[in-house]
């Protein structure tokens, strides 16, 4: 048996996340039933991270023990050839044994992208947060230092999680003003979280969180307030899921 670890990208929009779930089209399912033809057995896959429905992903790794002995590059071409093409297989490599997708990963990068003006391009919809009103910057970014460093992330979990401990470390965190790449003349902001772990609906309800400080609905210097607070109910609101993408994932 061979261990494989797949980086993959995938368009969310249509899908229940990455997770199989009872009901809907997961990205594992999708994974998984394309490698158990290549196999002719079933096949489990396991991801680095669980993206929520919605949430798409540009460096997602998974890791699948295998029986064949084709090359990474075969594997590519006929995963690809199975899969639907908002899925992609971007590379296929043999690893240790041991190697495990989820609990060998030490740090993740999300990226959350926001449209911010009065018409956003169409073409940018459905992989942003079309936010209309005008935001301060400064403000966002001030309040945006307080969430880098070790803390307790329980206020920013999605309501009713339960999870053994929401203390993760956030080591960068920052916001870029650019303009959209398909459409220039609209505007883009882009939050990107580099840290060693995050909780369900994390980077998603410190976005919404922000984009209230740069609404001048709370201060800038309410994120320690709410850190400390650990009340979901203080926080902001959760940011919805078409904006956010998983964009690596370090070993």
């Amino acid at each position: 048996m061979r261990m494989l670890k797949l980086t993959v990208a995938y368009d969310g929009s249509v899908y229940v996340g990455w997770q199989r779930q009872a009901d809907g089209t997961s990205i594992q399912g999708l994974i998984e039933e394309a490698l158990a033809r290549i196999e002719g057995q079933p096949v489990t896959v396991t991801g680095a991270g669980r993206t929520d429905a919605g949430v798409h992903a540009l460096g997602q790794v998974a890791s699948a023990r295998v029986a064949t002995t084709h090359s990474g590059e075969t594997y590519v071409r006929a995963l690809n050839a199975a899969l639907p093409e908002d899925v992609r297989v971007r590379s296929v490599e043999e690893v240790p044994e041991a190697f495990h997708a989820r609990f060998d990963a030490r740090a993740k990068t999300y990226r959350y992208r926001i449209l911010n003006g009065p018409v956003a391009s169409p073409f940018e919809m459905r992989y942003a947060w079309h936010v209309t009103y005008p935001l301060d910057l400064d403000a966002m970014r001030t309040a945006l230092a307080h969430c880098e460093g070790e803390h307790d992330f329980a206020a920013f979990q999605a309501a009713g999680s339960v999870v053994s401990g929401t203390v993760r470390t956030i080591h960068r965190a920052t916001l870029d003003e650019t303009t959209s790449g398909v459409d220039p003349a609209t505007p883009m902001l882009t939050l990107t979280f580099t840290g060693d772990g995050f909780l369900r609906h994390m980077v998603r309800t410190l976005t919404g969180t922000l984009v209230e400080v740069a609404r001048g609905r709370r201060p800038a210097g309410d994120l320690p307030r709410l850190l400390e607070s650990r009340d979901r109910a203080q926080a902001g609101e959760t940011a919805p899921p078409h904006g956010l993408f998983l964009v690596e994932v370090t070993y």
